[in-house]
């Protein structure tokens, strides 16, 4: 790797992995980054947990939060600190092992050969999911398609939340005027790098559903993101 790499691992209820994750991130690291756990006052423990394994290992950070408040106010949270740090490269993923950590290298690579925005795609060619029923492997299809066609733009994957981003593209997103507090948040940041004429590339990956924990997706969630598109879609019609 070439460039100070921070991972943003944001966390809620992740006793059962942060620890595991920690060690997998350590080794593809390799001492060439460092993991910025950004916990939602979970009660089962993960910021301890996390605390504890950057005392015995180092680099790790932890950012302990009060209470949770949507994916999208952690990662904006998490992005500022991990620019704080003199990130070269910032990746974001989830901490449920469903991003495969060993893929970190591969989107790190491509940030590295030029593009501003590297997206770990589920649906470009090579990519895949493991482990989900068939209703929901639909539903997260017609979700892209639908954020495509709406937003018009070629990108596969909108609604994942596996990527890469460079200091300067993540720099200019101006994470005040992000809107998105859940899941949108993944939609809403990639579009507005590509309305931004950021280089936007997807690398092919198998993303697996989680083995332990609980899923924090719920209804209300996958509404937030719907509503996001026509949302985003509209201002840009004003912004013009």
């Amino acid at each position: 790797m070439s460039g100070h790499v921070v991972v943003c691992l944001p966390t809620f209820q992740e006793a059962d992995n942060v620890e595991r994750m920690l060690a997998a991130l350590a080794v593809v690291l390799d001492g060439h980054g460092e993991v910025l756990v950004v916990d939602d006052g979970s009660p089962d423990g993960t910021a301890d947990l996390a605390e504890a394994h950057a005392e015995r290992h180092g680099g790790v950070r932890v950012l302990r939060r009060p209470r949770k408040e949507g994916l999208g106010r952690a990662y904006v949270v998490g992005f500022r600190a991990a620019l704080d740090l003199g990130a070269d490269l910032v990746v974001q993923m989830d901490c449920d092992f469903s991003h495969a950590p060993r893929d970190v290298p591969r989107l790190v690579a491509a940030a590295i050969e030029g593009a501003d925005l590297v997206l770990g795609s589920r649906w470009t060619t090579g990519g895949g999911v493991v482990g989900w029923p068939r209703r929901r492997l639909l539903m997260s299809r017609a979700g892209s398609l639908y954020a495509r066609g709406l937003l018009g733009v070629d990108v596969r994957d909108l609604t994942g939340g596996f990527k890469c981003w460079r200091r300067a593209a993540l720099a200019a997103l101006d994470l005040d005027r992000l809107r998105s507090g859940g899941y949108g948040f993944q939609i809403e940041t990639t579009y507005r790098a590509l309305s931004a004429g950021q280089r936007v590339v997807e690398v092919p990956i198998e993303f697996v559903d989680r083995e332990r924990g609980r899923s924090k997706m719920t209804a209300a969630i996958a509404f937030e993101a719907l509503h996001t598109v026509p949302a985003l879609r509209l201002l840009e019609i004003r912004e013009r």
